[in-house]
């Protein structure tokens, strides 16, 4: 089992930038597809961005393209997700979520019930 913990998130303006950290214990994240999904209040959970075992590839939400990136550090055992230009309608709670499977299509890295382990999430709030 993989346990895994989100950082990195707080109150900014429209425009800045944050980095959110996505950190394993447990097992390596190396060995799992990893998401981003995030959850606004009173909305469903939805997909943001999601990363090969590889970091070959990667798949990401129209609403955050050119905007956020995903990333991978194997050696700090570390999925990333840097957020540009980030809107009023980014706040929510950010999770990441591991997939022991293989990375396969966007649609189902995309697809939350694919995941098998969650984090407890980071809140990110943008001011206007």
């Amino acid at each position: 089992q993989v346990q895994l913990v989100e950082s990195g998130g707080g109150l900014v303006q429209t425009g800045s930038s944050l980095r959110l950290s996505c950190a394993a214990s447990g097992r390596t994240l190396n060995n799992y597809v990893v998401g981003w999904f995030r959850q606004a209040p009173g909305k469903e959970r939805e997909f943001v961005a999601a990363i090969s075992r590889t970091g070959i590839f990667k798949h990401s939400a129209d609403s955050v393209k050119g905007r956020f990136t995903i990333s991978r550090d194997k050696a700090r055992n570390t999925v990333y997700l840097e957020m540009n230009s980030l809107r009023p309608e980014d706040t929510a709670v950010y999770f990441c979520a591991a997939d022991s499977a293989t990375y396969s299509t966007n649609t189902r890295a995309a697809s939350r019930s694919e995941y098998d382990y969650w984090g407890q999430g980071t809140r990110v709030t943008v001011s206007s």
